[in-house]
């Protein structure tokens, strides 16, 4: 499908605030906005994981980038470069009415993912 790679940066830590920390890489190439369900290549380990790509349309913001939250993985990743697979878009990108909400739809993607990885 598709694969990025960069440097992890630290933007305005809210998916961590919202109870999903999230890896967050520049894009170099513009990829359908979405929920992916993604592997994360972090030195020679690959972890599950589950990629945002696009424009946070729920807090306005501009930018498009790409969020990456790696299940069950603890580590700081600051400043090392990391490599994501997007293997299969599970939903498109979506304007919540409240952070709440959007939480609630990202359990769904994050069990959505786990299912997928087991089955």
């Amino acid at each position: 499908m598709y694969k990025i790679w960069g440097k992890v940066r630290k933007h305005n830590q809210r998916g961590k605030k919202l109870g999903f920390p999230t890896a967050n890489i520049a894009l170099h190439k513009k990829i359908p906005e979405g929920i992916y369900i993604s592997k994360t290549k972090v030195g020679e380990i690959v972890y599950k994981s589950v990629t945002f790509i696009g424009v946070a349309k729920t807090f306005n913001e501009k930018k498009f980038h790409a969020e990456t939250y790696i299940l069950d993985f603890k580590q700081d990743i600051y400043r090392k470069w990391i490599s994501v697979e997007l293997i299969k878009k599970i939903r498109g990108n979506k304007k919540f009415d409240s952070a709440e909400e959007l939480v609630k739809q990202m359990k769904k993607d994050e069990a959505d993912a786990r299912k997928y990885f087991t089955s």
